[in-house]
C-alpha cells in the first residue's frame, strides 16, 4: 500500500513538474514574441522615417538643396534603374522646401534604354516646375549612359579630374567556332526564324549579322548624339571627337562645352543655391526589403509589401 501511495506521489510530481515547465515555456515564448513584435516595429518606424520626436530640426521651413543620387552603373534591375532615380526626382520637385534639385552622379553608364527614360523625365520636370533649377554634379566617372542622363541639366559641374564623354555605343561578345573545331566538338543549334541565332558566340558570324547589329548601334548612337545636341546646343565645341566616343577630364570637357563649371555638391548648394541645408532624395530600398532580398525569401516581400506599401519609402 505504501508503494502504491509513493508511486502516485511520484507520478503526481512529475505532472506537476512538467505542467510547471510548460508554463515556464510558455511565458518565455511570449517575452520572445513580444521582444520580436517590438524590434519589428522599430525596425517599421525606421524604415518609413517616422518622427518620434527627437532630433526635430528647428527651421522645417528654411529651403534646401534637394540631392538625388546616380552611384553605379546604370541597369534595369538594380538601384540605379530609371524607375527609381525618376522617382527620387519627382520627389525632390514636389517638395514645397526645394530650392533646387542636383542630380550627384558617379557612374560609367549602362543601359541606354534607362538613362533615355531618366533623361526624359529630367527634361519632363524642368518644363513643369519652370522655377526649380536642375543641375548635375559629376564625381568621379561621368560617361556614357551617365552624360546621357544629366545632359538636360541646366548647369553641368565637374571636377577637373573627372572623366567625361565617351558618347557612343558598343555591344561585345566572344566567338568559339574556332576553338571548337579544334576540340572535334560539334553544334548542335536548332532554331526557328532565318536570324534567331545571330550573334551566337559559338557560331561564325555572318556578315549580314554583323552589318545588321552595326545599324542598331549607329541608331541608338545617333539618339545619343540628339539628346546632347539637345540639352547642351551652342554650348558644344565644333569638334570631330566630341561624338566618337573618346573620354576627357572634367577640365577638357569644360574646353569642349560638355560641361559648365566646376564645382562640388556643397559649392553649387552653398554658391548656386544659396543654401547650407542639403537633403538627400535618393530612393533606397527600406530594411525589410534589404533583409528579404539578401534571404532570396519572397515570404519577406510579401510581408514587406503588407507592411510598407509596394513603392517601399525613402
Amino acid at each position: 500500500m505504501t508503494d502504491d501511495r509513493w508511486e502516485r506521489d511520484a507520478l503526481r510530481e512529475i505532472a506537476l513538474e512538467g505542467i510547471r515547465e510548460r508554463r515556464i515555456a510558455r511565458r518565455w515564448s511570449i517575452l520572445f514574441r513580444s521582444l520580436f513584435l517590438a524590434y519589428l516595429v522599430s525596425l517599421v518606424f525606421l524604415a518609413r522615417g517616422w518622427d518620434l520626436g527627437l532630433g526635430v530640426d528647428p527651421d522645417e521651413t528654411a529651403p534646401h538643396a534637394a540631392v538625388v543620387k546616380v552611384n553605379g552603373t546604370l541597369v534595369a534591375d538594380g538601384s540605379n534603374r530609371a524607375e527609381n532615380i525618376i522617382r527620387g526626382l519627382r520627389d525632390a520637385f514636389e517638395d514645397d522646401r526645394t530650392a533646387g534639385v542636383i542630380l550627384q552622379i558617379n557612374s560609367p553608364g549602362g543601359s541606354p534604354v534607362q538613362a533615355s527614360q531618366i533623361n526624359d523625365e529630367v527634361r519632363r520636370l524642368k518644363e513643369r516646375y519652370p522655377d526649380i533649377p536642375l543641375y548635375a554634379v559629376a564625381e568621379d566617372m561621368f560617361t556614357s549612359g551617365a552624360y546621357y542622363v544629366a545632359v538636360s541639366a541646366d548647369r553641368i559641374f565637374v571636377d577637373r579630374a573627372t572623366l567625361i564623354g565617351s558618347i557612343g555605343v558598343l555591344m561585345n561578345s566572344f566567338g568559339f567556332h574556332e576553338a571548337m573545331e579544334r576540340l572535334g566538338i560539334e553544334r548542335r543549334l536548332y532554331t526557328a526564324g532565318d536570324n534567331k541565332a545571330m550573334l551566337d558566340p559559338f557560331s561564325e558570324a555572318a556578315e549580314h549579322e554583323v552589318t545588321y547589329i552595326k545599324g542598331l548601334l549607329d541608331e541608338v548612337h545617333q539618339q545619343f548624339i540628339d539628346a546632347v545636341k539637345l540639352g547642351r546646343g551652342d554650348k558644344l565645341a565644333d569638334d570631330d571627337t566630341l561624338f566618337s566616343g573618346l573620354i576627357w577630364t572634367g577640365e577638357k570637357g569644360i574646353e569642349l562645352g560638355l560641361a559648365d563649371e566646376i564645382g562640388n555638391v556643397h559649392q553649387v548648394a552653398r554658391d548656386v543655391l544659396e543654401t547650407d541645408r542639403i537633403r538627400d532624395f535618393t530612393p533606397r530600398p527600406n530594411i525589410l526589403q534589404q533583409l528579404a532580398g539578401r534571404m532570396g525569401s519572397s515570404v519577406g516581400e510579401r510581408i514587406s509589401e503588407a507592411l510598407l506599401g509596394q513603392n517601399g519609402m525613402r
